[in-house]
């Protein structure tokens, strides 16, 4: 196995010259590594090429790199024809389609085309790292490493040790996103990892709480418009549900939620909403169609919120303690530390602070009443709160003492 230097300053592989692939591509050439980009098709690899350069040509402009700065990482990306050309590479990431037999057939090749110690991960936001390693011969070189879009920007990387990972490939790629001044944390190989888990309920509760004519809110975009002045004005989050949805693409929230919400067998606190399968049935999408739950066409007023803080107390209160309720009971299932799980829901998705520390701040028994009460009200399992929150409330206990 190689030693940590030749690791940090190694050659690096990247199967995919998407918007993710190309932000790896990135960060990689740019801490120092000489990376070879494969994609089937080989015009996006010119098109990966010239994204890098618009961005570090802004990145001049500012006075932040130099001009021979941006020619040395530009000139550390290669084109590799084939997956052959990753044989002398100390790490191998696939940033393809959310596909299982595609990043199967993928692994399989990458296995036989690489050197037995090249690390393989899958940058996967929600298939399980087991079964695509599950293809493989030797799957203790296969982990997942999940960057957040924009890849180059956002600080934290999900580190998913598969069942048969072998230990010191994960310490190993933990150093490395270090160096690469990235935020890791180290997550179980469960469905939606750490951020796409916990964070279903900042959009599934939205969506539920639109739905409701109990509410008062009014329908179509003041709705959405009213929920998301609720979140960031009263709640301090930097985004809206329904506007961050539409930054995201509704086809892709739409998919990570129906995808976490099979892999739990159906289980009701990740149910997908009717109202955004409807989206992206009529192709609302969000601002890459310019129109989703709101339009982005050129010279459209925003959309007026309705401004009722009782109302907005009411529906944060509502979706803090379902966020809550998640972050401690993937605590309480050993998904990740407490210190993991908060820092990947402030450097992921950037809520304005972790929510076990939010937890502790109310008290976990001001959290139980909120669920408890949803419980009573609507007798569904969806609302059903953690073994460890009830704990918690019982015993008066905090999670960080």
């Amino acid at each position: 196995m190689s030693d940590n230097k030749n690791f940090k300053y190694g050659p690096v592989g990247v199967i995919g010259a998407g918007t993710m692939g190309t932000g790896i591509v990135q960060i990689a050439a740019t801490a120092g590594h000489t990376v070879h980009l494969f994609d089937e098709n080989a015009r996006l690899f010119e098109r990966a090429v010239g994204s890098i350069k618009t961005t570090f040509k802004k990145l001049v402009e500012k006075g932040r790199m130099t001009d021979a700065e941006a020619g040395d990482i530009i000139g550390r990306i290669h084109f590799a024809e084939n997956v052959s050309e990753f044989h002398d590479c100390e790490l191998v990431i696939e940033a393809i389609i959310e596909d299982l037999d595609i990043k199967q057939k993928v692994f399989i090749e990458l296995e036989s085309g690489t050197g037995s110690n090249t690390i393989l991960a899958t940058n996967t936001s929600s298939l399980s790292v087991t079964s695509i390693a599950g293809a493989c011969n030797n799957p203790g070189r296969i982990l997942g490493l999940h960057f957040f879009n924009p890849a180059p920007v956002m600080p934290l990387v999900e580190i998913i040790p598969g069942l048969a990972t072998n230990h010191e490939n994960v310490e190993r790629v933990y150093e490395l996103m270090n160096v690469w001044k990235k935020s890791p944390v180290i997550a179980k190989d469960t469905p939606g990892f750490i951020v796409n888990r916990v964070a279903r309920s900042f959009y599934g509760e939205a969506l539920r709480i639109y739905e409701e004519a109990s509410y008062g809110l009014p329908e179509g975009q003041e709705g959405f418009a009213t929920i998301d002045w609720a979140m960031r004005e009263i709640g301090g989050f930097r985004m809206g549900p329904f506007e961050l949805m539409d930054l995201i693409g509704n086809d892709i929230n739409y998919k990570v939620t129906e995808t976490v919400w099979n892999q739990f067998y159906a289980d009701p606190r990740y149910k997908p909403a009717l109202t955004q399968k409807r989206m992206v049935e009529a192709g609302r999408l969000g601002r890459k169609t310019n129109r989703g739950y709101f339009s982005y066409a050129d010279g459209v007023t925003a959309v007026k919120a309705k401004e009722d803080s009782d109302l907005g107390n009411k529906i944060v209160t509502r979706i803090l303690a379902m966020l809550i309720n998640e972050a401690v009971d993937a605590l309480h299932l050993r998904i990740a530390s407490a210190t993991d799980l908060d820092l990947a829901m402030t450097k992921g998705v950037n809520y304005p602070k972790g929510l076990l520390v939010w937890c502790d701040e109310l008290g976990a028994n001001n959290v139980l009443d909120t669920l408890q009460s949803l419980y009573s009200e609507y007798q569904e399992e969806r609302y059903r709160p953690s073994l460890l929150l009830k704990q918690l409330a019982a015993n008066n206990k905090k999670i960080f003492s």
